[in-house]
């Protein structure tokens, strides 16, 4: 019989969850959804973006990955392992004021999610054309790998990815 993996598991939960608070609670409108398995390193990943309903000034990204390796030491059972799930979030806004803004992202993000992140900001915009703005790739790491021991925490989890969008959008 099949046993699906804790990404496969993990994936699951997420989709649930966003859809729901895109279909019945109208919090969202989810924008793009990605389900991958690279041949090539054989890892998979799972990612789904969505905006406010009322504010798409900021668009959020969740992004679920397992390596080779994680896959591997769940599927042979391999004892030791630290087994679960790579989990980043990526925000992406537009900001004029660089310098500003990028310590109100970095200060704001911090704060809602404490010591379990590496945060990175990395500013961008298209040659040649002149723009008063930069989009801010917000990327949001989370040190520890997850599990199905998780699952109960991913409604309050994405309850402080709406709280991060909001704050965003108010920067």
């Amino acid at each position: 019989m099949y046993d699906p993996t804790i990404f496969e598991n993990l994936k699951v939960a997420f989709e649930n969850h966003v859809y729901d608070l895109d279909n019945i609670d109208h919090k969202i409108n989810i924008t793009n959804r990605v389900d991958q398995m690279d041949f090539s390193i054989m890892a998979r990943k799972f990612a789904i973006q969505f905006t406010l309903v009322d504010q798409q000034g900021v668009t959020a990204e969740i992004v679920l990955k397992a390596s080779l390796d994680d896959l591997a030491g769940e599927i042979l059972e391999i004892p030791g392992k630290n087994l679960g799930c790579s989990l980043k979030l990526r925000f992406y806004k537009h900001v004029q004021n660089v310098s500003v803004q990028c310590e109100k992202i970095e200060q704001a993000l911090n704060a809602i999610w404490e010591n379990e992140i590496q945060l990175t900001q990395t500013l961008s915009y298209v040659y040649e054309q002149e723009s008063s703005s930069y989009l801010d790739l917000i990327e949001v790491q989370f040190v520890q790998k997850i599990n199905e021991d998780h699952m109960d925490e991913i409604a309050d989890f994405l309850d402080h990815i709406l709280e991060s969008v909001e704050i965003l959008h108010g920067i």
